[in-house]
């Protein structure tokens, strides 16, 4: 294993190395309402900035995303701006065909459905902020 070069102080020892991704779309409120109805997600921190925008944590099922409104200042573009993204979730469930049902129903639209291929069952949809999410998980070979 190489060195990062970051130090290890003794504070950070309870810090565990993840990387969560930061979803910037045109209405963090709207969005934070969907991803609760389409996925389950728990909000578990919260910013509200005084000019009206939103900064929220979500988790499902201890996998952790941030979502936020666009920002005025052009440094957070969403994906209905820029006219797509470059950036595809993919949500691992025990029960992709629930979950994409579920997303289907809150709102999301269907690129592909549930099926298997590549050792994996996953579909994949878009969300109402055209971010793309593929929900599945790796077929086990008996």
């Amino acid at each position: 294993m190489t060195n990062t070069g970051m130090n290890n102080h003794s504070n950070d020892a309870d810090t565990a190395t993840s990387i969560a991704p930061w979803l910037s779309v045109r209405n963090g409120s709207r969005a934070v309402e969907f991803y609760k109805s389409a996925f389950g997600a728990v909000e578990t921190d919260r910013l509200e900035i005084p000019e009206g925008g939103l900064v929220a944590k979500l988790s499902v099922n201890g996998a952790e995303f941030w979502v936020s409104g666009e920002s005025t200042d052009n440094s957070s573009r969403n994906p209905e701006t820029l006219g797509g993204d470059s950036v595809r979730m993919i949500l691992t469930v025990p029960n992709p065909d629930a979950v994409f049902d579920q997303a289907l129903k809150a709102g999301a639209s269907e690129i592909f459905a549930v099926g298997e291929d590549h050792g994996w069952r996953l579909g994949r949809l878009v969300d109402p902020f055209g971010l793309h999410w593929e929900i599945g998980h790796p077929v086990r070979s008996e």
